[in-house]
């Protein structure tokens, strides 16, 4: 049934006879007639306020004079519009149901990454972190072959200096610069003899029994890792219904942190540029600012995330629905394999 919109006003002789001629033809020409008067809002009198009477039906539009031919022309226009409308819905809807639903191997392969991606996720993150604490295992067991191509490795990735990483199985946790100030530690140069501005030599040292060996990342790397990994835990356990941080946060509570002690620390011991005096950062404060790091950074774009798998997944849960429509109407299309039997 077509819409039919007659704007009319009150005491208008034109209006009431269009109005007239409109529930005459409901018989001829099936319609839903609502009557609006132009006069109730400012923008319809603007508009329609000289014109009325003026019948509307869809795009088709006819204005004072009018006669019951008009009327007519009108009318028949618009059902013929909305009926061949109709007809080409239910001809995209039909073309829909023929073309065959298929299940590649993409999707196999989309599906199970939009259902198990923080699994995947977790995993990765929990190997490399074991991986970076293996390596000093390694050492004090013995295997030094296995345990120099996990810092070699590793070494692509961080700098590995000695007096910013953690040490297992030593007198101390940490050696850090003594610039540092770190008071109750004996620092890197008491402990190994080394001169602590050889960067290459504390990259290249490993430890040794006494003071330990240190792990293949970096004190701030291994905060970031753990941040990463710990919010990555906590998300699986609230089944991922976290919602996403707000940036404005992520910004000043992951960036600004590691920022601020990372940026300022380089720029200070910048050979050639002096802006800031020399500073060397902390294992708590790197320890710190890389964990707050991971964690909101985490904690901003995992939910992101899996507002995009979810939408994987609906659109994918909606092609097994048709499939499993077409299956049972006897289709001949390809199924996705080791869903026909249970399809049939």
């Amino acid at each position: 049934m077509i819409e039919v919109i007659l704007y009319s006003r009150e005491d208008c002789h034109l209006c009431e006879q269009a109005k007239a001629e409109l529930d005459a033809l409901q018989a001829e020409i099936s319609h839903h007639l609502t009557v609006v008067d132009v006069d109730s809002d400012p923008k319809l009198q603007k508009k329609y306020g000289v014109n009325v009477p003026v019948v509307s039906a869809g795009p088709y539009h006819v204005s004072a004079p009018i006669t019951r031919q008009d009327l007519i022309i009108t009318l028949r226009a618009a059902e013929q519009r909305e009926r061949q409308i109709t007809l080409v819905d239910e001809s995209i809807e039909n073309k829909k149901q023929l073309v065959p639903v298929t299940w590649t191997s993409s999707d196999k392969f989309s599906d199970w990454i939009a259902k198990h991606y923080l699994a995947v996720f977790n995993i990765i993150l929990g190997l490399y972190l074991g991986m970076a604490f293996m390596a000093p295992v390694l050492m004090k067991i013995g295997a030094t072959a296995p345990a120099s191509l996990i810092y070699r490795a590793y070494g692509l990735m961080c700098h590995e200096l000695a007096f910013r990483s953690w040490f297992l199985f030593g007198e101390q946790s940490a050696y850090p610069r003594s610039t540092a100030n770190v008071e109750g530690l004996i620092n890197y140069a008491q402990a190994t003899g080394l001169d602590e501005n050889d960067i290459w030599a504390a990259r290249q040292f490993v430890g040794n029994e006494t003071i330990g060996y240190k792990v293949s990342l970096c004190q701030r790397d291994v905060a970031i890792y753990a941040g990463l990994l710990l919010f990555g835990l906590i998300f699986a356990v609230t089944r991922r219904r976290i919602r996403s941080l707000h940036w404005v946060a992520w910004l000043i509570l992951g960036i600004v942190p590691i920022g601020l002690d990372g940026v300022s620390q380089l720029i200070s011991q910048f050979p050639i540029i002096k802006l800031i005096a020399f500073r060397e950062s902390t294992p708590f404060l790197r320890t710190l600012t890389g964990g707050l790091f991971g964690l909101m950074s985490a904690w901003f774009g995992y939910p992101l995330v899996e507002e995009s798998m979810r939408d994987t997944r609906l659109y994918l849960e909606s092609k097994l629905k048709r499939l499993r429509s077409q299956s049972s109407e006897g289709s001949t299309s390809v199924k996705p394999q080791g869903e026909v039997e249970k399809l049939g």
